[in-house]
């Protein structure tokens, strides 16, 4: 800071989205008119400003991926928001909560509305939705034997199947993948946040399969 200048000033953040429509309003039936009278501060594209929910929805629907994401909450899991978060933004098919039906929402940021969620009680039942959609799980683990998931070759149907935090994949949850898959890591830590973890693979199978043209 020179005398010349003096101190920087603070300035508020411009708010987050856009006002009120201006000028003659569209007439396609996927914008919401309360949106346009008082403007679209949501967490979403540009694409879809004005839009309702549900045009969203729908919209997303047509180019969704084949990958879905499953993470286990046995023990009310913290990270599922965030893994909910990333999952919409890759157009993942849906996210598959194991175990525990409450969640914090929060990390999602409401993406949680734009994104298919479904419940399974345990993981033979998140096992019989896969097998009957022809879906392979893929667990996400550290452990001896996995593949590393850098050079591994993920199938473009699946299950990404993460543990949970501190206790990781519960057994039952790891025999049953059809392949097994790690993180290269080169600190101290045994293992990285599962949220982390989740947006790592998820966008390494984005790599693999998507069409990247595609992408906003």
């Amino acid at each position: 800071m020179s005398e010349e200048t003096g101190p920087t000033e603070w300035t508020a953040r411009e708010p987050i989205g856009v006002g009120p429509w201006e000028g003659e309003w569209p007439t396609d039936e996927r914008y919401d008119p309360e949106l346009l009278a008082e403007g679209d501060r949501r967490n979403v594209v540009d694409a879809y400003r004005y839009w309702r929910r549900e045009a969203i929805v729908a919209d997303i629907d047509r180019r969704r991926h084949p990958f879905h994401v499953a993470i286990e909450n046995f023990q009310h899991d913290h990270n599922i928001g965030t893994v909910v978060r990333t999952a919409n933004a890759f157009a993942a098919a849906a996210v598959h909560i194991v175990g525990r039906r409450r969640w914090n929402r929060r990390g999602a940021m409401v993406t949680d509305r734009y994104q298919h969620l479904e419940h399974h009680p345990d993981v033979p039942s998140l096992l019989t939705y896969a097998r009957d959609r022809g879906l392979a799980i893929v667990a996400v683990d550290n452990t001896p034997g996995s593949q590393r998931v850098e050079t591994a070759e993920l199938p473009r149907e699946c299950v990404l199947l993460f543990g949970q935090e501190g206790p990781g994949l519960s057994a039952e949850a790891h025999d049953a993948a059809a392949m097994v898959v790690s993180i290269a890591q080169f600190g101290s830590t045994r293992s990285i946040n599962a949220g982390v973890a989740a947006g790592i693979v998820m966008h390494t199978w984005i790599r693999q399969h998507a069409d990247l043209s595609a992408a906003w």
